[in-house]
């Protein structure tokens, strides 16, 4: 299952979390949080786009790992999700609900790819960065960054 959406990313996230569970996202970011794009908590992943504004983002929900396919991406990162409820919310960080899709009950693995991100206007408002959003079942590990994004001049 694959779907597409246009998600407002105020403060810079959107997240992704157990619908049952509803938790409330951790307030104190790293500034490896803010590397990787990528936060988890219990029942909570939360997804760090570039843009404070609204973004493309596609969501697939899979049976098993996609391919690691890294060319088409800047940024790569995953994390795990516990989806006790089988059912995965996806959330505005100010706005509402975006969508509540079915999955099996369980712990997952959330791939977040990330392109466009050397696209945005110097005002940071407008550019072509997009989301894509893989989910599929998988035991608890650690967030991992499979590729990172170094910004516009390489740092």
């Amino acid at each position: 299952m694959i779907r597409r959406y246009e998600i407002f990313a105020d403060y810079h996230q959107f997240y992704l979390w157990d619908h049952a569970r509803q938790p409330s996202s951790a307030l104190d970011y790293t500034d490896e949080d803010v590397r990787r794009r990528i936060k988890a908590s219990l029942f909570i992943v939360v997804v760090q786009p570039e843009r404070n504004m609204t973004v493309p983002v596609e969501v697939e929900i899979a049976s098993r790992a996609p391919d690691l396919a890294l060319d088409a991406w800047d940024h790569v990162a995953e994390a795990s999700l516990e989806l006790p409820s089988g059912r995965l919310e996806i959330h505005e960080c100010t706005g509402g609900s975006i969508d509540i899709l079915p999955v099996a009950p369980g712990c997952h693995r959330v791939r977040l790819h990330c392109a466009g991100l050397g696209t945005l206007s110097e005002d940071g408002l407008d550019g072509d960065d997009r989301y894509r959003l893989v989910i599929w079942p998988a035991p608890f590990a650690e967030i991992a960054v499979l590729k990172q994004y170094r910004g516009r001049d390489g740092g």
